[in-house]
């Protein structure tokens, strides 16, 4: 069982499963609100849930559905190179956020929010949770997994390989949102993955 699921052991260097539960239960509500601002807003983010964002926007389709489905593929890449623990813990972040998202209309509603503080606030909250989530050895799915893969293959960090995904992601926003709508999403994806780019990295954190 150890071999096949990952080593949940609390050492030094590993998180007990309370542990890992508390660090998900946080990088989920994190990201929810950060996510609840840039959909208040009209603004996009980068990776799956800026994806979710945009076929959303166009479709009217539910974002929490939209974005649990996106990452569905994403799991075969988890699995054979990430290991069963990380795909299992991920999926649990996926659902779990997917469900917030969907709920957060009817237990979170926002007033006015000036455009430029809302991108900021929204890109430091996605990036705390995504930074939560990666530090309990575990992703929000779709860029994060693939981001982690090649952090750990090829040494390249997470929260830039993250940024040029984002921003290849928001040229999709020019299709469903304004001009000004695009400039701010751009923001709140730089803050976000410099959060990241700073605050993860193997040689400082290697707790998993």
């Amino acid at each position: 069982m150890k071999r096949r699921f990952g080593d949940w052991h609390a050492t030094a260097t590993h998180h007990t499963p309370a542990e890992d539960a508390q660090g998900i239960f946080t990088g989920c509500v994190s990201a929810a609100i950060g996510i609840a601002i840039l959909a208040h807003l009209g603004f996009l983010t980068g990776s799956t849930a800026g994806l979710a964002l945009v076929i959303s926007y166009a479709t009217g389709f539910n974002v929490g559905l939209v974005y649990f489905l996106l990452n569905i593929p994403f799991y075969v890449l988890a699995v054979s190179q990430l290991g069963w623990a990380f795909t299992i813990k991920t999926f649990l972040g996926v659902g779990f956020l997917s469900l917030l998202t969907w709920l957060q209309p009817r237990l979170l509603q926002f007033g006015a929010i000036e455009p430029l503080a809302g991108a900021v606030v929204a890109g430091v909250l996605l990036g705390f949770g995504l930074l939560a989530m990666f530090r309990h050895r575990a992703s929000l799915g779709g860029a994060g997994i693939l981001a982690l893969y090649l952090q750990n293959r090829f040494g390249w960090r997470a929260g830039l390989t993250q940024l040029a995904i984002d921003l290849l992601v928001l040229a999709l926003a020019f299709f469903v949102v304004t001009p000004a709508a695009v400039m701010y999403s751009i923001i709140g994806a730089v803050v976000l993955n410099l959060f990241l780019a700073i605050n993860h990295r193997n040689d400082r954190y290697v707790a998993r």
